[in-house]
């Protein structure tokens, strides 16, 4: 259950994060809600738009960065990982840079979240993961096995 647990959302101020947030503070009651973003201008403008959620945490963050990571899982039950490059264009371009997000960043959530002992953790995906045919499916593929994989370590 939701209710009462801290709850962390990489990706917190993207599309799927600023809805998923909005959508637990309508329907739930969760202990914290911990808002995981590297986006600046977006943490601004979220924190003016639900400022009279007191549960609310606002971390600036990267997914790249294990050690940030690790201090934002601290004591957190749920991890939602929504955090990813997504644009097929942008990742054709920058491959070095998708592969640093949405590979060795699910990477770093998966190792966080061991360490931490975080009860939950739920990865999303997207449909061009099961037949890549550019470089964004193929990391977010990789991204699904690798969380795939942490289950046997989690047991």
């Amino acid at each position: 259950m939701i209710n009462k647990k801290s709850i962390l959302i990489t990706g917190g101020t993207g599309s799927f994060g600023e809805h998923f947030v909005s959508y637990l503070l309508k329907n739930y009651n969760p202990k914290k809600i911990l808002v995981f973003s590297r986006d600046e201008q977006k943490h601004f403008k979220l924190q003016k738009e639900w400022k009279d959620h007191k549960n609310l945490r606002f971390l600036i963050g990267d997914v790249r960065d294990l050690n940030r990571l690790s201090y934002a899982m601290n004591e957190v039950d749920i991890v939602v990982h929504a955090a990813a490059m997504k644009h097929v264009p942008q990742a054709e371009y920058n491959p070095f840079e998708v592969v640093k997000t949405n590979v060795l960043g699910a990477q770093n959530i998966i190792e966080a979240a061991l360490s931490k002992k975080v009860k939950k953790v739920i990865a999303l995906s997207t449909d061009k993961a099961s037949s890549p045919v550019n470089l964004y499916g193929a990391t977010k593929l990789t991204s699904d096995k690798l969380f795939l994989a942490a289950n046997n370590y989690k047991g």
